[in-house]
């Protein structure tokens, strides 16, 4: 998989995952205010200088700010929600009888039955093994006495960006990790 380079506003927030293309574009526009990264993520050789004769070199980081102001405050924007981000929400782990089971083995379950009017939203789903939520089937928690072990949540945005499920280099993953909130379960 190729690596892509973390984007991010000029404080810091999480705005995006770029190809190392995509970032060149922005060294070569000026637009990067800082970078961070043990080393670098990629070499990037372009032409040759017919005067000089030599080839231009970019080297680019796994982690870019770029100046100038976000459009959107993107901790106002809930993340997108999908069952592999479920999953590494709620650790492989079933809300119901708290056992921890391979990824095929787990399903989106509703907390208040889609059917009642339940919606496809953090706080009403987690993650459970298929026999907990066919012995749930239709009922709340509380109808089928199946009480939740852990409650939903709605992952922040350096969270969603680990969730995210793409090959993170370890110091981009540290770097998003120690802003995570000390009740995360992805600490």
């Amino acid at each position: 998989m190729k690596p892509h380079v973390l984007q991010l506003d000029i404080q810091g927030t999480p705005q995006a995952w770029i190809t190392p293309e995509q970032a060149a574009l922005h060294y070569a526009t000026g637009t990067v205010a800082w970078e961070d990264g043990a080393e670098p993520l990629t070499v990037l050789r372009g032409g040759i200088n017919m005067i000089t004769g030599r080839q231009s070199i970019l080297w680019v980081s796994p982690i870019i700010a770029l100046s100038g102001q976000a459009v959107t405050n993107l901790f106002d924007v809930v993340p997108t929600v999908t069952k592999a981000k479920l999953i590494k929400r709620d650790r492989h782990t079933c809300a119901y009888c708290g056992q921890v089971h391979r990824e095929s083995d787990l399903q989106v379950e509703h907390i208040m039955p889609e059917s009642r009017g339940g919606g496809y939203t953090w706080m009403n789903l987690v993650i459970a093994d298929r026999w907990c939520n066919a012995k749930k089937a239709n009922r709340t928690p509380e109808e089928a006495r199946m009480p939740l072990l852990f409650l939903p949540y709605v992952p922040n945005r350096y969270e969603d960006f680990l969730l995210a499920g793409r090959n993170i280099r370890a110091d981009v993953h540290e770097w998003l990790a120690a802003r995570l909130p000390k009740y995360s379960r992805l600490n």
